[in-house]
């Protein structure tokens, strides 16, 4: 059966965010296992780390929305499924969700779509736009709260024969593992930041964009030095403004307002993450609307750091409140600084049970290969089924 499985996978931009690195670690996941894995994106700097002899890459447009673009997509994808026999198409995005929906139904291939956001609505047509991702044989929630909200929003769109479930999103724990970090390495990194690690170190990551909530955490930054008095940590902010250059200026002038430009280091992008946990004391997602996983709360856990988060979407499972994290009130900037000082103030003991906690819920609940195993098991499903 596995060894004629045959998946193409279609995501718009091959980086780093939770999709793509999920995108990353089936098709390599599905190669390992004797069936052959195809990813169409449009590129992306994750794609330098694609092993072509085990996936095969094809670059297409497949980020447009323009309708024309989304229809020629679809008649190459018809092409593309036919010339390779592909088995399953998975979509990981609304535009390309059209695309391979078209292409799947006019070649009668299995069609597969992971839900991987709330994708807002203020308008029919919008929702209807969104709703290419719940008109696939199988759909894949990255969370339970993303399932809910499935079921809240899009029950009309869903077929009832059709599969709905949950597989939470994994990361890779032999690369988010602490112990694996050279100390010589740390260095370099924290020499190229420009920061002495006379303090403790408070790490934000994340792509700059308001509802990640920067404006909050800097509100915060200013709070805690107001209690106690003097800047006790540094602040890193670590995330590329991917254009937003206007919001990216508007949080310098915020760190200015504040005198914070000495203690708010900007770093536009890191290459091993794993490391810039490994340097960090402290790691606050602060988005202030609804993560649909919350994968800075899991790798921070994996690499057994304490995680503040806000109290709203998937951060609300990843986290176990009072064990491996905390959770402080959404946009409530007193509410994240309370919560910092508490964590700062903790002694060793406390601080190093938090982080076991934390790496001990993530080995058992979100591993990467028990999250390419479950999406595997379903994919052979699917076509045990037809």
């Amino acid at each position: 059966m596995s060894s004629n499985l045959k998946v193409l996978q279609v995501i718009p931009k091959l980086g780093y965010g939770g999709a793509e690195t999920g995108c990353y670690d089936i098709a390599h996941y599905l190669s390992e296992n004797n069936c052959e894995s195809f990813i169409v994106t449009s590129g992306g700097d994750l794609l330098k780390f694609v092993d072509e002899k085990k996936v095969k890459i094809i670059k297409l447009p497949v980020q447009s929305k323009n309708p024309l673009l989304v229809i020629i997509n679809a008649i190459i994808l018809i092409g593309i499924i036919l010339l390779n026999n592909i088995s399953i198409v998975h979509a990981r995005s609304r535009a390309p969700a059209w695309s391979c929906l078209l292409a799947a139904k006019i070649t009668g291939r299995k069609f597969v779509t992971t839900f991987h956001g709330t994708y807002n609505f203020n308008s029919k047509i919008k929702k209807f736009y969104n709703s290419a991702m719940v008109r696939s044989d199988l759909i894949i929630a990255g969370s339970n709260f993303i399932f809910s909200h499935i079921k809240k929003n899009y029950t009309e769109y869903i077929d009832a024969k059709k599969k709905l479930l949950v597989i939470f999103r994994g990361i890779n724990l032999d690369y988010f593992d602490p112990t694996t970090k050279l100390d010589s390495d740390e260095k370099k990194l924290l020499q190229k930041w420009q920061i002495k690690k006379d303090k403790k170190i408070i790490l934000l990551p994340g792509r700059l964009t308001e509802w990640k909530g920067q404006e909050i955490f800097i509100e915060a930054v200013n709070l805690v030095n107001i209690e106690l008095g003097y800047e006790a940590f540094y602040a890193v902010i670590l995330g590329s403004d991917q254009g937003r250059d206007l919001y990216k200026k508007k949080l310098i002038r915020l760190t200015e307002q504040h005198r914070l430009t000495n203690q708010v280091k900007f770093i536009d992008h890191c290459e091993d993450m794993a490391l810039a946990y490994k340097v960090s004391d402290i790691v606050v997602s602060a988005s202030i609307e609804p993560e649909a996983f919350g994968r800075v709360s899991v790798e921070a856990q994996s690499m057994q750091l304490p995680i503040i988060a806000s109290d709203i979407g998937g951060s609300k499972e990843t986290i176990i409140n009072n064990k491996t994290g905390y959770l402080f009130t959404n946009k409530d900037s007193q509410s994240l600084a309370n919560s910092i000082v508490m964590v700062m103030e903790k002694n060793y003991n406390s601080l190093k049970s938090i982080g076991l906690e934390g790496r001990k819920n993530v080995l058992k609940r979100f591993d990467v290969d028990k999250m390419c195993q479950t999406t595997f098991t379903e994919y052979k499903k699917l076509i045990e089924l037809s």
